[in-house]
């Protein structure tokens, strides 16, 4: 797979993507918050290397004490926890415009995955692409389609016959003696 031309910066709104995504409700709902993140960073790490974006999940922290933490998943992925006060919205907006200016220059794509229907006009003041949770669930999801595909072309049945190791005069000369031909 070819690399585009340009860079392609994916941000997304953590808590809203599992809030909107189907199995990622029932994983919160049955296993904890926990499992649903781990089961969205798992998701986006493989949708995020297949499509070459680099990727930030972001996850509030708005009512916890802790200050703001980023972890490295991949070198496609990383996962931002806001510090306190601070919310997804909050840090996706402030990103968003301090790459207002650089995307156009360097030939970058800004694209942020939220259903919030006021942070999606706010990201596209800045002048970043909007996709929504259900679209980014569609996209994910034919990407793993996609990959899925190849990856069964790519094992073609294994012929296990002699006949098939042989070039083709062999094969035609063992053809001939098995018939009884000259």
């Amino acid at each position: 797979m070819s690399r585009p031309s340009y860079t392609a910066h994916l941000l997304v709104d953590g808590y809203n993507i599992i809030g909107a995504w189907t199995s990622l409700k029932q994983a919160r709902d049955q296993s904890g918050l926990e499992i649903a993140r781990g089961d969205l960073i798992e998701v986006l790490a493989n949708y995020s290397a297949y499509q070459g974006f680099e990727t930030h999940l972001v996850f509030d922290a708005y009512a916890q004490t802790t200050p703001s933490a980023q972890e490295v998943i991949t070198q496609h992925l990383a996962v931002y926890y806001t510090g306190f006060g601070q919310t997804a919205d909050s840090y996706i907006e402030r990103v968003c415009a301090q790459h207002r200016g650089k995307r156009a220059s360097l030939n970058q794509r800004l694209i942020v995955a939220t259903s919030d229907r006021a942070q999606q006009l706010t990201i596209m003041g800045y002048g970043a692409e909007w996709m929504s949770a259900l679209q980014l669930e569609s996209e994910v999801q034919t990407s793993f389609n996609q990959i899925k595909q190849r990856q069964k072309q790519r094992q073609k049945p294994v012929k296990r016959s002699l006949m098939h190791t042989l070039d083709q005069g062999a094969r035609d000369k063992l053809t001939r003696l098995r018939f009884g031909l000259k």
